[in-house]
């Protein structure tokens, strides 16, 4: 978990050129040969990071989230809060996100695994929507206003966590509040 953490953290201060076991051992404070206690190659260590960030944060997440309450309205207020948080610091803080989108840009082996999460991500949030009776074409749209405000407010400068979920628990409200009648 350490080396994983250490690659986040790598690929969000530099992107993933940045991913080295050098490096990394390193800004660890460890030897370079614990590295391959723990992986074949780097390419095992980019895969793990992978597999790490679509288990922990989207699908444990979810899981989370479906326990949190039955009702849609309290799961996307739960979500926000989730998302918000600080549980990212360990791997890099807010721009651990936006770095792993860039990295599977640039990556043709990455670029399935983001799309694949960013698309289940997206379910669930529009999902959550019709939970609440709002109609599937307008909970998609919600759902992409919603996740593209949460990405860009993190590439804000000087981002605030609680300034950001204030944001956009205010946004959801005007989702939640205007169910498509028309």
């Amino acid at each position: 978990d350490d080396w994983i953490k250490g690659g986040f953290r790598a690929l969000a201060m530099g992107g993933p050129q940045a991913i080295r076991v050098e490096a990394i051992a390193r800004k660890m404070k460890v030897s370079k040969g614990s590295f391959y206690w723990h992986f074949k190659d780097v390419g095992a260590l980019k895969s793990a990071m992978l597999d790490h960030w679509a288990r922990l944060a989207t699908y444990d997440a979810i899981a989370e989230i479906e326990l949190e309450a039955d009702e849609g309205r309290t799961q996307l207020f739960a979500l926000l809060k989730l998302a918000t948080g600080s549980q990212n610091e360990q791997y890099g803080g807010a721009a651990v996100e936006a770095a792993i989108r860039g990295w599977g840009r640039v990556d043709d082996a990455v670029a399935p695994v983001v799309k694949k999460i960013e698309k289940a991500r997206l379910k669930f949030v529009s999902d959550l929507f019709e939970r609440e009776g709002i109609d599937h074409i307008q909970s998609q749209l919600n759902a992409r206003l919603l996740y593209g405000a949460m990405i860009g407010l993190e590439q804000l400068p000087d981002v605030n966590r609680a300034k950001t979920r204030k944001d956009l628990e205010i946004l959801l409200k005007c989702f939640l509040s205007k169910k498509s009648d028309d």
